[in-house]
């Protein structure tokens, strides 16, 4: 289908601004090169994706930074690890103000379970504080939304796992109380037929032509989009581009006119 006349499935997000659908990782080294990204491209980003690299390096201040500058925040740590452990994590995830958390379905129902418990009471106590301290209303602040756990089925680096591997997945997600899945775009038809509540991430995205590097399972923004993706995860087509702000420019394009914005 050619990506200029494609139309976006359904979201569960609703009808929201391709703003809203589009998260960047910001998969570099610093908080220096990544607060740059934020401010070049928060405008048509709305979403900004931390990973372990940048999290390792610069721990949860750059969490907070993000947020304060007026982005949401997808927290991509894939945490796998005892159901108490992983408890505690999230809930710390949760007070830093992430909208997004990822959890690996690896570690099994209770885990997953413990993960999403965490993450949401440690919202509700970050919003306790906001209203002690008498800070603006929420809907302001990205942080005052209620948060989401990911269960993260099968890499995208990973081309033979087999499709009942991610529907048993996908329904353990659901089940443990996860909000939505990461997936690869080639699975969002078994994942939107599975699981048809639930928010559908999808990372691997590539403008038609670009290099997939090391993702084996990649799709064009329009492609995933028409396939069911809520929200697309861009990182080296615009960050790696040889001109970051027309890649970028062409992407948001391509996403309005898949979702039929103005």
């Amino acid at each position: 289908m050619n990506p200029q006349t494609a139309t976006a499935t359904a979201s569960v997000l609703g009808r929201v601004p391709a703003r809203d659908r589009l998260a960047l990782a910001l998969d570099v080294p610093d908080r220096s090169a990544a607060m740059a990204l934020v401010e070049r491209f928060g405008a048509d980003f709305g979403v900004m994706k931390v990973g372990l690299e940048l999290f390792l390096a610069e721990g949860p201040r750059i969490v907070r930074d993000i947020v304060s500058a007026g982005s949401r925040v997808f927290l991509d740590l894939k945490l796998h690890d005892i159901p108490n452990t992983v408890e505690h994590a999230a809930r710390c995830a949760g007070e830093l103000g992430v909208w997004l958390l990822t959890l690996h379905t690896q570690g099994g129902p209770d885990m997953l379970a413990a993960g999403a418990r965490g993450l949401s009471d440690g919202a509700a106590t970050a919003r306790r504080g906001t209203a002690d301290a008498g800070s603006t209303a929420a809907g302001a602040d990205p942080s005052a939304e209620v948060p989401i756990a990911l269960g993260v089925t099968v890499l995208t680096s990973d081309a033979d796992a087999p499709s009942e591997v991610l529907t048993s997945r996908a329904r353990l997600a659901e089940r443990a109380g996860c909000g939505g899945v990461v997936c690869a775009a080639p699975d969002l038809l078994v994942v939107t037929n599975t699981v048809p509540g639930m928010l559908r991430v999808v990372p691997g995205i590539r403008p038609a032509g670009a290099p997939s590097a090391d993702q084996r399972r990649v799709a064009t923004p329009a492609s995933a989009l028409t396939a069911g993706a809520d929200v697309l995860v861009i990182g080296r087509a615009v960050t790696a581009a040889p001109d970051p702000d027309a890649a970028a420019a062409a992407i948001v394009a391509e996403v309005a006119a898949a979702l039929g914005s103005p």
